[in-house]
């Protein structure tokens, strides 16, 4: 699952990234702004007289994949984190190994005070 989400997230970032270059190479209504100084012209030049509706379509589309990949990676995260969670209430077993029996521990011999 947790490549799922990888995948998703690369995907997002991208979308996103494609989403703020196409809104920035959009013409403002004012016929100034971020459009034209990244080569606005050049994009009527391109696309046509059509450049504002291919524009448009394109940011349309790009905000539709990022809502749907963004929604699906939020139920990915919930999906996962229920099933982690289950995963860690069951309780463990454990094997204890077989013991042997203690050894008696070896007492020191006793030792004789020294005389003055």
């Amino acid at each position: 699952m947790s490549l799922v989400i990888g995948i998703l997230t690369f995907i997002l970032v991208i979308t996103s990234l494609f989403l703020v270059l196409v809104v920035l190479m959009q013409r403002a209504k004012t016929d100034g702004g971020m459009g034209s100084a990244m080569g606005g012209g050049s994009m009527e030049s391109t696309f046509g007289a059509e450049t504002g509706n291919v524009l448009s379509g394109a940011t349309i589309k790009a905000a539709i994949v990022f809502f749907v990949v963004g929604f699906t990676l939020y139920l990915a995260h919930i999906y996962q984190s229920k099933h982690r969670d289950a995963a860690d209430s069951k309780l463990p077993t454990v094997v204890a190994p077989a013991t042997a029996p203690a050894a008696k521990p070896a007492t020191p011999a006793p030792v004789e005070p020294k005389k003055p």
